[in-house]
């Protein structure tokens, strides 16, 4: 990452839509580690063209960073969603789509997974519908070299299946909680991306 993520004119549309998903997918799946944070930090906030939707929210999520120490932020990820048991809030798809986890969208994801030759990593011991790890996968569908997968055919496919149906539930379940202040600010810059992306894919329609 770099510290014109997630808007700059250096970048093309492409590679920067390829670079925030990552950005969200490293968010979402551990306590941000220190240099992460402190990219955010000193993160340009200015969209190329004046009033971009995305400006904003990022400008928010920048702010919430300044503002917050790296233990703070570690505190407030593991408050929503670590913990033994139950967490505050839910990240994985399944919960939102079916109500508990381990159901029949984790099976459905995980045979789309295989169409694209696609697995999880035994070292990763979150099952495939984490957020972070469908985000992961939309940077991959968008800045992979194999053609035959990681094209925009196969990117629209996966996100009206597998991000699009939960994420914004998600989110709005993270803005609305009592113990996020960083991650409120993320989550209300997700829903917007994403709205931005749902968008974008409804006019190849």
């Amino acid at each position: 990452m770099n510290n014109a993520i997630p808007i700059t004119s250096a970048l093309d549309e492409e590679t920067a839509r390829a670079e925030v998903y990552g950005l969200l997918a490293a968010l979402y799946y551990a306590p941000p580690p220190p240099e992460l944070m402190a990219q955010l930090r000193v993160a340009v906030t200015e969209a190329p063209a004046a009033g971009g939707f995305l400006e904003e929210p990022w400008r928010e999520v920048v702010a919430a960073a300044r503002d917050m120490t790296d233990a703070a932020v570690t505190a407030e990820y593991n408050a929503l969603f670590g913990g033994v048991g139950k967490p505050e809030v839910y990240v994985f798809g399944s919960h939102y789509l079916s109500g508990f986890l381990n159901e029949k969208p984790l099976a459905a994801l995980r045979g789309d997974l295989a169409a694209l030759g696609l697995g999880r990593d035994d070292t990763m011991p979150e099952t495939e519908d984490h957020v972070a790890y469908v985000f992961e996968v939309m940077r991959y569908l968008i800045a992979g070299e194999d053609v035959e997968v990681a094209n925009l055919t196969q990117q629209q496919k996966f996100f009206v299946a597998h991000v699009q149906p939960w994420v914004p539930a998600m989110c709005e379940a993270i803005v609305a909680h009592p113990k996020a202040k960083f991650f409120a600010t993320l989550a209300a810059f997700t829903n917007a991306f994403v709205g931005v992306e749902a968008q974008g894919f409804d006019m190849l329609v």
